[in-house]
């Protein structure tokens, strides 16, 4: 068997090698249970021979393989799957280069293709595409009960071209349609601004160089301020579907001077890795709020697990995704491959996110969405064959104590009227220049130089 070439945390990957060995029959027991899988194995041989000779209409064999090889897999768990050549071009675009599309990360649930999030700043965010869409019809053809990989191969195409998606959203009386024209997606994961003395660092994937983008922001937050130090960050990891594990130890690294990031645990019980902090803290120790929601999956959730388990942040907004297991690539061939899930992550305090998530230290409500309280909010427990946490704790009912908060009682004509365009967002800030005490004075707003807009 080949070595695994990577370890994903999501949709991307991250580096991972685990040897492998012939290991002998030691036992009458295992010979028993090979001949089972012998016996069961030559049962799908019988299936396989009648469907080639009597289905109606004539299939060739590397289809009903890859379709034996899909529903193997698709009876694990929702994350598991068989890359073919296309699909395994496909992972390496979107992991490492920039292709022609409209910014959408989806899923198949029950023949229909689902929206996870639109990444920001790209045609589908701008269009008001939300988490929680179903998508039914692309260029007025009906997609439902089709593949995945041909509704995203649809998705894709030549930049300045145009589609027109046709919505189902749960709340709505009727599907509407949206019209999009493609532009190149390119994989910039951090972004950062200065508002009022409060470094905001936006990272929006977790890709092979957010670590280092992450590390920079830092660096030109200081540099924006003229050597006066910050009155802390806001790391926004809201729709961050996550990504490399490895660049989520980098970034909880930056803001951390030491302790355990994460740990993996795997079948065995001795199968466990931890990951620690280095010494120094870029963030200087100063106030950190972490900003997640329904669409912070996996990696996201690692880093705002590292840093709330640390006592370095305060979580706010929506509880995170829930994707607390970690996929290995396998080669198979040169361009196919085996993303197999083969461990769980913990945070430094012993907890799996799986199913759960993150659950924020403060709840706050996205007031500037007109829609927030409608909105579906589509997580790792609604796939089918997820991951069971054995350990899930739900005090939900417990905390609830049915008022409304007079914190939140706003509404978004409001806060538009005042300005607030994102309120989540505002209220961080806020808290942020709270802590930090009558130190805290507006100055101007300063942001990373302008690049050449690639979304």
């Amino acid at each position: 068997m080949a070595k695994p070439i990577y370890r994903t945390l999501g949709l991307l990957l991250a580096g991972a090698a685990v040897p492998t060995a012939l290991i002998p029959i030691a036992s009458q027991v295992t010979a028993a249970v090979d001949a089972s899988t012998y016996n069961e194995l030559d049962q799908f041989m019988n299936v396989f021979e009648k469907v080639r000779a009597d289905y109606v209409d004539k299939v060739d064999d590397k289809t009903l393989i890859k379709g034996a090889i899909d529903g193997m897999l698709a009876s694990l768990d929702p994350h598991s799957s068989y890359l073919d050549a296309r699909d395994f071009q496909n992972m390496k675009t979107t992991t490492d280069g920039a292709y022609g599309g409209l910014g959408l990360t989806v899923q198949m649930e029950d023949g229909a293709v689902k929206v996870v999030t639109a990444s920001e700043d790209t045609p589908a965010f701008r269009a008001g595409i939300k988490s929680g869409d179903y998508i039914t019809h692309l260029d007025g053809k009906l997609i439902y009960g089709g593949k995945l990989d041909e509704a995203v191969d649809q998705m894709r195409g030549r930049p300045g071209t145009a589609v027109k998606l046709t919505i189902v959203r749960p709340g709505r009386d009727k599907p509407f349609d949206v019209s999009l024209k493609r532009e190149v997606i390119s994989l910039r994961p951090v972004k950062w601004e200065v508002k009022d003395r409060v470094g905001i660092i936006n990272i929006n994937a977790f890709s092979k160089n957010t670590g280092a983008d992450t590390r920079a922001a830092l660096v030109g937050i200081d540099k924006a301020l003229g050597g006066q130090q910050p009155l802390g960050y806001v790391i926004d990891l809201r729709s961050n579907p996550g990504g490399l594990l490895d660049q989520a130890i980098e970034v909880s690294d930056a803001f951390l001077e030491r302790g355990e990031i994460v740990s993996q645990r795997g079948r065995e019980k001795g199968d466990i890795e931890r990951y620690y902090a280095r010494a120094g803290d870029m963030s200087h120790g100063l106030p950190i709020i972490v900003l997640v929601d329904s669409g912070s999956a996996s990696a996201a959730e690692i880093v705002a697990g590292a840093l709330q388990d640390q006592h370095r942040a305060i979580v706010m907004g929506e509880r995170s995704f829930g994707k607390g297991s970690v996929q290995t690539l396998l080669p198979l061939t040169d361009d196919t491959a085996l993303r197999l899930t083969t461990a769980r992550y913990y945070t430094p305090s012993g907890r799996s996110v799986q199913e759960g998530g993150i659950t924020p230290d403060i709840a706050v409500p996205q007031l500037t969405d007109a829609d927030y309280k409608d909105k579906p909010r589509f997580r790792e427990a609604d796939l089918r064959r997820h991951l069971i946490n054995e350990a899930k704790v739900d005090d939900s009912v417990l905390e609830d104590d049915g008022k409304t908060d007079p914190r939140f009682a706003a509404t978004a004509d409001d806060l538009k009227k005042k300005g607030v365009e994102d309120y989540q967002l505002w209220y961080a800030r806020q808290t942020i220049a709270r802590l930090a005490g009558p130190a805290a004075a507006p100055v101007a707003t300063a942001s990373a130089a302008p690049r050449p807009r690639s979304r």
